[in-house]
Order: C-alpha cells, then structure tokens, then sequence
C-alpha cells in the first residue's frame, strides 16, 4: 500500500489515495455478498432439527413469493426456518454490519486504531438501562421496555461523552476516547453495583449475564425494521462522506486546507454511528471487538479509501456475526454459548496477530 508523510502533520500516514483495481473491487463486493446469503442458509438450516438447504431456499421463497414454489414441508419446518432462525440470522447481519460500519468510522474520525463503540461508552450506557430494567423491574424506570431502556441509555451516554470531550468549544479526538473510557469504567461500576443490589439473584443475574455477553436470541420479525432502516440510512449517509473521511483519516491538517469543516463533520460523524449501534444495542446487547476487527480486516482487502472500505465492512460485518453465532449456537449444543464471549475469544488473538504483523513491518 503506497504510505505518504504529510509535513502538516509530522506523521506517516496510509495513503488514503491508493486505488485497488475497480475490478477487483467489483470482485469482491459480489464474492462476500453471494458468501453473505450462503451463510444465511447454512446458518438457517442447522440447529437442533436439521434442515436441507434445499428445503430451507424453498421455504424462504415461499414466503417471499407466494406460489412460486409447491409446497413440501411441514408447518413446524416452516416455522423453524420463517419465524425462529431467519430473523435470528438478519439480526446478526444487521448488528454486524453496525458494529463494523461504526467502527471503520470512528477509527477515521479519531485516527485511532484501537477506536470502536464500545471505547466511547455508548455498550455501557445501554447495559446500565437494560441491567437497571431487568433488575429493578420496569415500574421503578419509568414503565421503560428492555430495548427502549438501553436505547436511551445508549444516547445518554452519547451526549456525556461529548460534553465531557469539548475544550474550547470543539472535541478533540484525544479527549472524545479519553472521556468515553471514562464514562464507560463508571458506567461499568454502576451495573456491577446494580447487579450485586438485586433483589432477585437467580433469574435476574442470569438475564443480566445474557445481556452483557450479547445474544441474538430475542429475535424477532418485528425487532428487526427500526435497527435494518437505521443501519441502512447510516451506511447511505456515510458513504455519501466518504471523500471527507478520506481527508480526515490523513490528517486534521490536511482536510482543513480540503475544505472540510473538521469540528462539524465530527460531530455528523459521531451522531450517526452513535444512533445506528445505541438502536442496534438496543437489541443483541453488547458485542464486543467487531468493530475493532473488521476494519482492519478490510483495509488489508481494500486499502484506505472509505468509498470501498463501508460497502466491504458492511458485507463482512454480516457475515462475520452470522458464522460467529452459527458457533455459539453449535459448538456445545442444545445450549448456547453468547455471541458477545465467542467475538472476545476471536478478537483476542487477532489482535496478538496483528500487534505481531506490525511489529514485523507488515502494517494494517
């Protein structure tokens, strides 16, 4: 990958100019698609009761196009495949192309490697809520749901990290993750103190426990429009900056004489990501290292420039939570293992590869 020094800045920085060859692009965007609706299936069809994929293509069909096919399965098949497992698995597209969206953003906005939702305390303003209505019962917050509690919370903790961050009237990048880890230890000391005040340890503790390793369980159809429409209108809004990003990931410097309003954008940037994880949050719980991942993954795909690098994440994202709770569903069935603890046990070693790469002289 071509590398530049921007004397602006005093620091190399990857060279978010480089162009890989729209082919190959083209390529890959159209290999991880076809890769995203085959695992959709293989993730469908198994479980506890197996399924053909045929029969499992068959069924979807169905419902997407009455008639199209005859129908040869039983109503318990096609309640397995239409109303349990299919909303399960778009779930964890939608929740995974949020954390991986969000995350290749927030690395750009800050210039920071290690940057993803969770660092800026949004996973731990929503675990505040949603432990506060599991624990203390919905009465006690204000009659809230579940999901519209973490929600909030999420969004609180949004607006705490950015008032905490402004000196001078603008939010450094430095301060935004400095005030997000903050907020986040104290967040996390508020749920742990909640937890050990429940009134109701057995069912209460284990729910709280759900929560925090993550679960794509609760899946529902009627879950999965306000979370896919965010998702969907978030990834469109940052595509349509990607230029801008581009210039902020070479350097403050550098898009300030481009033209951008740095302080402005930042702010855009930190809305939307902060919107499309609290909705998604709001839902699976808290998933750690999926956006710490897949944007390096994708940038060793692609390069630095944003135009492919968000279409890319979005796709891997999905796929990556998709064959992740495929894991946490199978590996020690018929129970389950969170999709939140089978992300950390991957994440950890990624990232002692990637310390390694680096060392070496490989970059990311």
């Amino acid at each position: 990958m071509r590398r530049f020094v921007d004397p602006r800045a005093g620091a190399a920085t990857v060279g978010v100019g480089h162009r890989a060859a729209p082919a190959r692009f083209w390529v890959q965007l159209a290999g991880l698609s076809l890769a995203l609706l085959a695992a959709i299936v293989v993730a469908v069809a198994i479980g506890a009761v197996p399924l053909p994929f045929e029969r499992v293509v068959r069924i979807i069909l169905h419902h997407l196009l009455p008639g199209a096919v005859p129908v040869t399965w039983t109503p318990t098949e096609d309640q397995i495949v239409w109303q349990f497992r299919l909303p399960r698995a778009l779930l964890a597209v939608i929740v995974g192309a949020a954390l991986s969206v969000s995350g290749t953003t927030l690395q750009a906005m800050v210039r920071n490697p290690l940057a993803d939702p969770y660092i800026f305390g949004i996973s731990s303003g929503a675990s505040v809520a949603a432990v506060a209505v599991i624990t203390l019962g919905s009465a006690l917050v204000g009659g809230l749901s579940l999901s519209l509690a973490a929600f909030l919370g999420a969004l609180g903790a949004m607006v705490l990290v950015y008032v905490l961050a402004q000196q001078g009237g603008r939010a450094a990048p430095t301060r935004l993750v400095l005030a997000g880890v903050a907020v986040g230890y104290v967040l996390s000391a508020v749920t742990s103190f909640l937890v050990l005040r429940s009134a109701t340890p057995g069912g209460g503790a284990a729910a709280v426990l759900t929560w925090l390793a993550g679960s794509l369980g609760g899946a529902k159809w009627e879950y999965l429009g306000v979370p896919g429409l965010a998702v969907a209108v978030s990834t469109f809004l940052l595509l349509l900056q990607a230029r801008p990003l581009n210039a902020l990931l070479a350097g403050e410097e550098t898009a300030i004489g481009l033209g951008v309003n740095v302080e402005r954008f930042r702010i855009q940037l930190f809305v939307i990501t902060s919107l499309m994880v609290s909705t998604v949050v709001a839902i699976s719980g808290a998933i750690g290292f999926v956006g710490l991942m897949i944007p390096h993954i994708v940038r060793l795909l692609v390069g630095a420039d944003h135009r492919r690098v968000l279409p890319i994440a979005t796709l891997l994202g999905g796929l990556y939570l998709v064959l992740v709770d495929l894991i946490g569903r199978t590996i020690i069935a018929p129970s389950e293992v969170p999709v939140g603890i089978v992300t950390a046990a991957l994440g950890g070693p990624f990232f002692i590869w990637l310390m390694h790469r680096r060392r070496s002289g490989g970059g990311a």
